[in-house]
């Protein structure tokens, strides 16, 4: 049995967000809380509230027992790339890539 949950075009690269879901992989959910909670940065966030998500998820739609869940997956994959475009060195333009991220967690109860 598994919870999963999954926040898409977010608009943060998976770069910075991938060191985050590092942090957590493989740990029980109260400590990978702990850990998103005092972590900083924007991507912290991100993941903590895609982990919250999933564990309403478990708690709710499958009745799952929150004490005994842990994170058995997560990932920050690349999403859609929005290309815009600023002037550069002699006439030319220089492409700016906006990059965004899908976030995904799944939660497993041992």
């Amino acid at each position: 049995m598994e919870a999963k949950a999954v926040a898409k075009y977010v608009r943060m690269s998976p770069i910075k967000l991938k060191p985050v879901t590092d942090l957590v992989r493989g740990k029980n959910l109260g400590e990978a809380l702990t850990i998103l909670k005092f972590t900083p940065g924007k991507g912290a966030e991100i993941v903590e509230k895609v982990v919250k998500s999933a564990a309403a998820n478990a708690e709710n739609n499958f009745d799952m027992n929150v004490d005994k869940l842990y994170v058995a997956e997560v990932y920050a994959h690349q999403g859609p790339t929005m290309k815009r475009w600023r002037a550069g060195a002699q006439g030319r333009a220089s492409v700016i890539l906006k990059r965004s991220s899908h976030v995904g967690v799944t939660l497993k109860e041992r």
